[in-house]
């Protein structure tokens, strides 16, 4: 017979609960873009015709290393995110926003080719 994750929980000590919690949060707060698709519940298919354009763009997209700021941006506002840049410092963490301003003056590797 299956247990309840919920019962299982409750019989944790407080302090192990709060440790799972932790570990949980830091898992989610950062995840490769196509785990972070899935989380989203999308598939390639779906993503691909938000963004208008291939399905193979999309996986494409998805194991790239390196890409444009205006790319991962349309990604995530696709799924409905909203992308921030942030620097982090010994002293604090900056956000920066001037990106936001600049015009595309390279051409955006997700736009599709004819």
């Amino acid at each position: 017979m299956a247990k309840k994750f919920q019962n299982l929980r409750n019989k944790m000590s407080r302090e192990r609960r709060d440790k799972i919690d932790a570990m949980t949060k830091g898992l989610l707060a950062e995840m490769p873009m196509h785990e972070l698709r899935r989380a989203r519940q999308l598939s390639q298919e779906q993503l691909a015709e938000m963004l208008k354009i291939k399905q193979g763009s999309v996986s494409k997209l998805e194991r790239r290393t390196d890409l444009y700021i205006s790319t991962l941006r349309r990604y995530i506002e696709a799924m409905g995110g909203e992308l921030t840049l942030q620097a982090r410092f010994p002293e604090g963490a900056v956000t920066i926003t001037q990106l936001g301003k600049i015009g595309r003056s390279e051409p955006d590797p997700t736009q599709e080719t004819t």
